[in-house]
Parts: C-alpha cells; structure tokens; sequence
C-alpha cells in the first residue's frame, strides 16, 4: 500500500523540487508561499499526495 501523506522531504522529491526551496515557501514569513497547504499531525508537516496531484494537474502546459 502507497503512502498518501508525506513529509517535507517526500514531497519535494515527489515534485521535482529542492528539499530547501519547499521549506522557504513554508514559513510563516514566505515572500512566495507554497500554493499547496500542508496537514499537521503533531509537529510533523505532511502534504497529501491528492493535494499535490491536484496543484500539479492545474499547472499551466508549455505550448
């Protein structure tokens, strides 16, 4: 069974970006936030993958 929720470090795998890009979109005084919002559980930040599929689907193409 595939994880649905993952961590900070997951999800910038998962989308092909630095770890450290992602983690300077999260803070609270992030010039550029992250579009996606992340779930807590506890102190751990964790993205759903369906949200993630989600922002990445409404992405503009290159044409």
């Amino acid at each position: 069974m595939e994880k649905r929720l993952l961590n900070v470090r997951e999800t910038a795998v998962y989308l092909g970006l630095p770890e450290k890009t992602l983690r300077n979109r999260l803070g609270p005084r992030a010039t550029n936030p992250f579009p996606v919002k992340p779930k807590r559980i506890g102190k751990r930040v964790l993205f759903d993958k369906n949200d993630l599929e989600r922002f990445v689907d409404g992405l503009p193409a290159i044409q």
